[in-house]
């Protein structure tokens, strides 16, 4: 039997990217009853201009270990990137590191202000669980993904790491 042909990484990262766009896209799209202002807010920076690595190494990873549940892959890949989004949000807050620009376009508070640039960063951070848990079919993964994220993520981790990098070295 022959072996299905392997892409090379370039071509990997790239359809991977691809999916995780349209994965996002389709996931913002079914936001009917979120305020409009927070949907464009989300999407601005969600849906920006960027490479994906982070949902790529997921998508990887699950090609390495031969994954079995795709859903819950790309799952686990929109939401390190909704995680990622959510943190370069209040990264770039005037509280924080003050930043005008990201990736050559004007930051999320300084088109939205900072209240909204607030919210729709709490928002992705919410929307990283929720797709998690709406992609996955597996309780016990649902369960193991959506702890590991709440520690990544939390005070001893990413939100750990923000507070000794800008507050309390």
């Amino acid at each position: 039997m022959p072996e299905t042909p392997v892409p090379d990484l370039k071509t990997f990262m790239k359809e991977a990217a691809a999916r995780t766009d349209e994965y996002l896209k389709d996931y913002v799209a079914s936001l009917g009853e979120s305020p409009a202002k927070l949907s464009e807010a989300v999407a601005y920076s969600l849906l920006g201009q960027g490479k994906r690595i982070r949902p790529v190494l997921v998508l990887l990873c699950h090609d390495a270990v031969g994954g079995r549940e795709m859903g819950a892959a790309r799952a686990a890949a929109a939401a390190i990137e909704m995680i990622h989004c959510f943190s370069l949000i209040h990264d770039d807050l005037p509280a924080m590191d003050n930043d005008d620009l990201r990736r050559g376009r004007p930051t999320n508070h300084k088109v939205y202000g900072d209240a909204l640039a607030i919210l729709a960063g709490d928002a992705l951070n919410t929307m990283a669980f929720d797709v998690i848990v709406k992609g996955t079919k597996e309780a016990g993964l649902t369960a193991a993904l959506v702890s590991e994220l709440a520690f990544a993520t939390g005070p001893e981790g990413m939100i750990g790491g923000q507070v000794l990098d800008t507050c309390h070295p």
